[in-house]
């Protein structure tokens, strides 16, 4: 079976846990796909040419000069180093935008309601779905041996990009292709408290999760996280499990189900 991987959060900011888990994915046996997102350092780049990131309900707006940065560093240096370390651990890795080759065509976002009632419009963002992806591209690359690096950045087909949620492509490559899902990022897992890293959820399903957002005890980035895991489920793919980045080969983490 082939296997998603996504990493993202701190991941790719932290030279030793990328590097680590690159040697663990080069190690991770049969067809596999890797997408990655890379929002910390675009934030601080962002930062460091004096615009302040804008997120609401863990979804970056991207204006036209947010677009520029986060496909220089999604679309650029994350993917070119993120490739660089396999090809150095023996993983002859391809890295792709979703322009190349078209593998991946998302739509412009409309404006959306927020769950405070406000109406926001999010600029250059794309929604994919499972429909959006080329399966006969990707599956084409993992025939001749190839792994495909697949950033967040997409395109509409008609010259525009767009920066996608790096879960968003994740699910939908993986419920396209039937395949088995892992999230990878700095937790050890869905936390009940995330202040304790020792209070990983193991399961859970669509009850929990709707208690658990109630609760408020999932917020932010990790209710696209999950959102996502379970859309994945329905759509096609066969597992899903978030983990840390080093527990890629060890298992452990939380399965969604």
């Amino acid at each position: 079976m082939i296997k998603v991987v996504k990493c993202g959060g701190q991941v790719l900011d932290q030279e030793n846990l990328l590097e680590a888990f690159c040697r663990d994915f080069a190690a991770l046996e049969g067809p596999k796909v890797l997408v990655h997102g890379g929002g910390a350092l675009a934030g601080r780049f962002q930062k460091a040419l004096g615009m302040e990131p804008v997120k609401l309900e863990g979804r970056r707006v991207t204006d036209g000069a947010t677009l520029q940065v986060v496909t220089m560093v999604y679309a650029g240096w994350c993917n070119k180093q993120v490739v660089a370390l396999l090809q150095a651990d023996g993983c002859n890795a391809v890295g792709l935008s979703g322009c190349d080759g078209s593998v991946i065509t998302a739509s412009k976002r409309p404006p959306l309601t927020l769950s405070d009632g406000s109406t926001v419009d999010f600029g250059w963002v794309g929604d994919v779905t499972p429909g959006s992806i080329r399966t006969d591209f990707l599956q084409l690359l993992l025939e001749k041996g190839l792994t495909p690096v697949l950033s967040a950045i997409n395109h509409d087909g008609q010259g525009h990009l767009l920066n996608t949620n790096a879960d968003t492509v994740a699910a939908s490559v993986a419920a396209a292709l039937g395949a088995e899902l892992i999230t990878c990022f700095e937790q050890p897992g869905v936390l009940r408290d995330v202040n304790d890293a020792s209070s990983v959820i193991p399961v859970i399903d669509k009850a929990l999760y709707a208690s658990l957002k109630a609760d408020g005890k999932v917020a932010d980035g990790m209710i696209p996280k999950l959102d996502q895991a379970f859309d994945a489920l329905e759509q096609g793919a066969k597992q899903v499990r978030i983990c840390h980045s080093s527990a890629l080969l060890s298992g452990g983490g939380t399965l969604i189900k």
